[in-house]
């Protein structure tokens, strides 16, 4: 009897949520990461899996940026150092120490790509009330960029579309 009320109050829960989501509309929502000193939001929908930091077998005549391959959940995975990529100079070497609050956030499977970018740490989960002004990106901006979000602390929130980051010719252009 009990199972059948607590079904009962699920389902209205739910139902509840998609009418509310309905009439408002699916707001955006990001995962939050610091990579190289800058603050990036990564759409919650393209993003995957986030690993912590394992060593990677680096890979000869590859970029500065493509840090080697690595082992996650079985699958092997090209690891992008990510302020190095956006930057285009070589990351500075960190000891294996160094890394423990970084983690890898694997791209969405849908994209068909086994890749995740190496970030130095997660800064947690944000939506569109958590940033107090945006703007659009700079016309000399990668095409990857996105809008430009700004907390109410000040702090500048750069998106990444990962999914147009994964098609980029020179993201998908590893070697040297």
């Amino acid at each position: 009897m009990a199972n059948r009320q607590a079904i009962r109050e699920l389902q209205t829960r739910l139902a509840d949520r998609l009418q509310v989501a309905r009439t408002q509309g699916v707001a955006p929502s990001w995962l939050a990461v610091q990579a190289g000193g800058k603050n990036y939001l990564f759409p919650m929908e393209q993003s995957g899996e986030i690993f912590p930091w394992v060593s990677t077998q680096a890979v000869p005549y590859t970029q500065a940026w493509f840090l080697g391959v690595a082992n996650l959940r079985g699958g092997l995975f090209g690891v992008v150092d990510l302020a190095s990529y956006v930057t285009g100079q070589a990351a500075p070497a960190k000891s294996e120490l160094a890394r423990k609050e970084s983690r890898l956030v694997a791209l969405n499977g849908a994209f068909d790509i086994n890749c995740a970018l190496l970030i130095d740490q997660l800064a947690g989960l944000r939506n569109q009330e958590a940033f107090s002004d945006f703007s659009e990106k700079p016309a000399d901006a990668p095409e990857y960029f996105g809008n430009r979000y700004v907390d109410p602390n000040g702090a500048v929130w750069q998106e990444i579309n990962l999914q147009t980051l994964a098609h980029q010719a020179h993201f998908l252009t590893i070697g040297a």
